[in-house]
């Protein structure tokens, strides 16, 4: 759910933000040896810049490369690992990938709007759609995730693959006109909450040394 404590954001983080340029993101997101210990034996999978023609193609249907550029996302950068077990041999519960973005926008603001109007909103309102490839967004439920610095918006979703029912918990939080994201996806209807509050704590972490080094 979301939670607007902006006055607690240390002046010096805030405007340190401001200067991120590109290259500052890869560096802001985890390695393989920064994940909670439980998902370390996933494999290293995407690893690179994440533009915004690349964002509309991963979207929800119908999403364009101008309504991610319009709402004021510059570029970002996205580490994941993935289990490489043969989908028919995956149990129920288990983890199946987990991955950690740095986004850059032009201001907070648009972060802020972003959480809430892209992330979240449409999120809800995909609900019961048809996302292709055999999937489906069952559910979208509001998650509460606190100790981060800035605003949050966490969800866990509920959709059906061609493997069977798989859980994603998500969440989105803001420093500045950073916005960072930490998810993981399981098969089965898991409960991950507390393992994705870690990881997002771990990402926030990374991404305010960077900021500080570079400031």
């Amino acid at each position: 759910m979301r939670q607007r404590k902006e006055e607690t954001l240390p002046g010096a983080l805030y405007r340190a933000s401001q200067s991120v340029i590109e290259g500052d993101l890869v560096n802001m997101v985890l390695d393989r040896e920064e994940l909670p210990y439980e998902i370390r034996e996933l494999y290293p999978s995407r690893d690179g810049l994440l533009d915004n023609e690349t964002m509309a193609e991963q979207g929800l249907p119908g999403t364009t490369t101008a309504d991610i550029s319009n709402a004021g996302r510059i570029t970002g950068y996205i580490r994941e690992f993935v289990t490489h077990a043969r989908p028919g041999a995956i149990q129920a519960g288990s983890d199946v990938a987990v991955a950690t973005l740095s986004h850059l926008f032009n201001n907070n603001h648009e972060v802020s709007l972003w959480m809430t109007e892209r992330f979240l909103a449409d999120s809800q309102r995909a609900v019961g759609q048809d996302l292709g490839q055999g999937q489906m967004l069952v559910s979208v439920d509001l998650l509460q995730f606190d100790r981060f610095s800035d605003e949050t918006v966490g969800i866990r979703t509920l959709q059906t693959t061609p493997a069977g029912l798989v859980s994603s918990t998500v969440v989105d939080f803001r420093i500045g006109r950073l916005l960072g994201v930490a998810y993981l996806v399981s098969l089965g209807d898991v409960e991950r909450q507390q393992l994705v509050q870690q990881l997002g704590l771990e990402l926030e972490r990374k991404m305010v040394k960077v900021l500080l080094d570079a400031f």
